[in-house]
């Protein structure tokens, strides 16, 4: 019995410095990135391989655009549409939390979220879209990486740059080339309220971007622009 116990003493100590080493490898990568421009992230993988299923050459849109090349208009619409109260949280809205779970709950269904540009981000750069219990702690921890190592206004700017914007389309610039033809710096108010509201579901929304829905809710989003903090 001294035997077991000793044994399971070990085996659990050796899983904890298991997980440790993990935790530690994405603390490196996003040590990393505090400085240097991510060249891909999970989520990109993931479409890539699920485009290339259907076309071996197929490939990713996305060319990197500094933050101050960055229209202000899209980084308002952006927080109007997605984080509110960015710039205040450490990376959690509690209580965007529990309106959600609240409007869920009313539903009877899942119908709103409650995470953050955080969150969102912790998510796109390692993690996958399943829903599991494992995944969403994971997704915390990295998120308190995140706000513990850079600032708001360098995780908004990744945050910019990797985010999908429709199918095998990620970040501001290619968005903005790929529907409107112009470079992100140049989009209007109104441009950055069309591009903010495809980003909750990017690959439907992306197929009908002038549908009569989202043109209701990008006037919307430009009404709640003026209020937003930007980083």
């Amino acid at each position: 019995m001294k035997a077991f116990w000793r044994w399971s003493r070990r085996g659990l100590a050796v899983l904890v410095l298991l997980l440790l080493a993990w935790q530690g490898w994405y603390l490196g990568w996003v040590l990393w990135w505090k400085f240097a421009n991510p060249a891909t992230t999970s989520f990109m993988s993931q479409r890539l391989d699920e485009l290339r299923e259907k076309d071996p050459r197929a490939g990713l849109k996305r060319q990197w655009a500094p933050y101050e090349r960055i229209s202000n208009h899209l980084k308002r619409a952006v927080i109007a549409a997605e984080d509110a109260r960015f710039s205040e949280h450490e990376g959690f809205d509690w209580e965007g939390i529990q309106k959600a779970l609240e409007k869920n709950q009313k539903k009877g269904r899942i119908v709103a979220g409650g995470s953050t540009i955080s969150q969102q981000l912790a998510k796109n750069l390692f993690l996958s879209g399943d829903k599991t219990p494992w995944r969403k702690a994971q997704e915390a921890v990295i998120t308190l990486m995140l706000e513990a190592v850079m600032d708001k206004r360098r995780i908004f700017e990744i945050y910019l740059n990797v985010v999908e914007w429709g199918s095998g389309v990620f970040g501001a610039e290619a968005a903005a080339r790929h529907y409107f033809g112009i470079p992100a710096a140049q989009l209007s108010a109104e441009q950055a309220a069309r591009l903010a509201v495809l980003l909750p579901n990017p690959r439907r929304f992306g197929r009908l971007p002038n549908s009569p829905y989202l043109a209701a809710r990008s006037q919307v989003i430009l009404g709640r622009m003026n209020s937003a903090d930007i980083p």
